[in-house]
């Protein structure tokens, strides 16, 4: 099961692929108040480069070649460490969220004025 080039990877694939590599090439992996941490940072420089690119701020030099996909990715991986360690089935999850949204929001976007002003 190496789909590590292959685009269609589910999240279920991505949940074994990244435990496999946490085992096997990772040793094992950090706790989880570590991976939290990490988690954090990862999320901090992805917002570093969503400013710089979208915002207002200017590139620094440190700040170049960095690419959001890249970012992205770090954020997702460590954000499927800490599911896999707490026992997270991200694909039960994020359907589980999708029917919370669709009840509780079902009407909410379409009312909202402010999401319709160009």
């Amino acid at each position: 099961m190496n789909k590590q080039h292959n685009n269609d990877i589910t999240l279920a694939e991505a949940q074994q692929l990244v435990d496999n590599w946490i085992t096997t090439v990772g040793v094992r992996y950090f706790n989880e108040l570590t991976n939290l941490g990490i988690l954090m940072e990862e999320v901090g420089e992805l917002s570093r480069l969503m400013v710089r690119t979208y915002g207002e701020q200017s590139f620094k030099e440190s700040d170049k070649n960095r690419e959001l996909s890249d970012e992205m990715a770090d954020v997702l991986w460590v954000l499927i460490c800490l599911a896999n360690q707490t026992g997270v089935n991200l694909t039960e999850a994020l359907q589980k969220n999708f029917d919370k949204k669709n009840i509780r929001d079902a009407t909410r976007h379409l009312q909202n004025t402010k999401l319709h002003k160009s």
